[in-house]
């Protein structure tokens, strides 16, 4: 079922979300969900408070782009590009992240920030520990989009947006933007 995307200026967006605390039925069909959504609205990644759920879960897809990391590890093993595909989705939730250098800009949007892309500054490698659904942690180790797209959707899980992670000049280009999406959603 695909699922409304709740929009910027909802307080769900800014809220420190509830770890699972158990694997449920419930759980696995918001992920197909949470998929069918995501896909539906050409979207890179989606975050449980992004579709209005309180909640430390999240998904990220870029196996359209299988160019778009350099490396990837899966539990020690490395992936080739041609591979990526096979292990997506990557659903996950209550995320265990380690960031590391060089930090990079590159453009983000956001599903719940329609209109909006900026530059944003990120460590560009990420290593993660995501429990899975079938009770499997997997332990990632990454760079490039899905780095980048995995950060973004745990900043969802922290109440962060990425327009939080502008510079000065950045959220100055951006914030009559913002003004109009509060307006248009909300007034």
């Amino acid at each position: 079922m695909i699922m409304p995307i709740v929009q910027y200026g909802e307080a769900v967006l800014r809220k420190k979300c509830k770890p699972v605390k158990e694997i449920t039925d419930k759980l696995h069909t918001l992920a197909e969900d949470m998929v069918e959504t995501m896909v539906d609205a050409q979207g890179v990644g989606l975050a449980a408070p992004q579709v209005g759920i309180d909640l430390q879960f999240a998904i990220v897809d870029v196996s359209h782009d299988p160019e778009c990391i350099t490396f990837l590890k899966i539990d020690g093993k490395e992936i080739s590009p041609e591979e990526m595909p096979e292990h997506m989705p990557i659903v996950f939730f209550n995320p265990e992240l380690e960031l590391l250098p060089p930090e990079e800009a590159d453009k983000e949007g956001c599903l719940s920030i329609q209109g909006i892309q900026a530059k944003v500054t990120r460590p560009s490698i990420v290593k993660a520990k995501l429990p899975q659904l079938d009770g499997s942690v997997m332990e990632l180790e990454a760079d490039g989009l899905l780095a980048r797209a995995i950060q973004h959707e745990v900043d969802h899980l922290n109440g962060v947006l990425f327009t939080d992670r502008l510079s000065g000049v950045g959220k100055a280009r951006v914030s009559s933007a913002l003004k109009r999406l509060t307006k248009k959603y909300y007034y």
